[in-house]
């Protein structure tokens, strides 16, 4: 199983990924609202701003204070 670092020593299963996206975009906005009121995030942010929203196959949403791009550079360095 490999994992990734997504902040703050904060690390997720690679295999339970299911898309990385920007939290800037209204739908995304409303899919972390909705998640919120079920339970469904994972605030893995630290108390800083989240950059990055890293949607799992698991349905959990994961909220990440590195942006995709640093997201992205971290899975490239442990390839």
């Amino acid at each position: 199983m490999k994992f990734i670092g997504i902040g703050y020593g904060n690390m997720i299963s690679a295999d339970r990924i299911v898309s990385v996206v920007s939290p800037d975009a209204a739908p995304i906005k409303r899919l972390v609202a909705d998640g919120r009121a079920d339970g469904r995030v994972i605030d893995a942010s630290s108390g800083k701003a989240t950059r990055s929203v890293i949607i799992c196959d698991s349905d959990h949403i994961v909220l990440s204070a590195l942006s995709p791009e640093e997201l992205k550079e971290t899975v490239d360095h442990a390839d």
